[in-house]
């Protein structure tokens, strides 16, 4: 396996920093709960809570659709759900990479039946050429086509999690 780079740490930062600005100005005076998709998705969230200057309230649910290492059955599994109450709240779900979509919609359903206010979507990267579903990515970190990528929070069977930059994985 080779390690392609594909964003580097410096062009992340400079991306997280804008995206807090735009949430930011977007939720003033708005009661915002920032909701960290986990595993995957804590580098860009805790990078992203410091940016934006708002108060706001952070809680963390873990999902998979993952059948095997590298592709996603369609089948979600909610093994960590949210512990604070949503209803009559702003939502911002920050997500590692949204592709097929099925997640993020079973997600957004499941908020939004528990009487949230808005339920929006923050993805470091999407994928909207592998959309199954229609779901709306509102914050976008970056957009790829294609590749198998790692780093920041993303993973190859729990593997390159730790890197700074986000990287294609070559499969040799």
């Amino acid at each position: 396996m080779k390690l392609m780079p594909v964003f580097t740490s410096e062009a992340i930062s400079k991306r997280v920093k804008e995206l807090g600005e735009q949430i930011t100005q977007d939720y003033k005076e708005k009661d915002l709960i920032v909701v960290c998709v986990l595993k995957g998705a804590f580098m860009f969230f805790a990078d992203l809570v410091r940016e934006i200057k708002l108060d706001l309230e952070v809680d963390f649910v873990r999902l998979s659709s993952y059948a095997n290492k590298t592709s996603s059955s369609g089948k979600v599994v909610f093994s960590k759900d949210i512990e604070i109450s949503v209803e009559g709240k702003h939502l911002l779900l920050v997500e590692d990479i949204v592709d097929t979509g099925h997640s993020m919609a079973y997600l957004k359903k499941v908020l939004t039946a528990r009487k949230a206010k808005s339920v929006k979507i923050c993805a470091l990267i999407d994928k909207r050429e592998r959309r199954e579903i229609d779901v709306q990515v509102d914050y976008v970190g970056f957009s790829l086509e294609k590749g198998f990528i790692v780093g920041y929070g993303l993973d190859y069977a729990e593997q390159y999690r730790n890197l700074s930059g986000v990287f294609e994985l070559k499969f040799n």
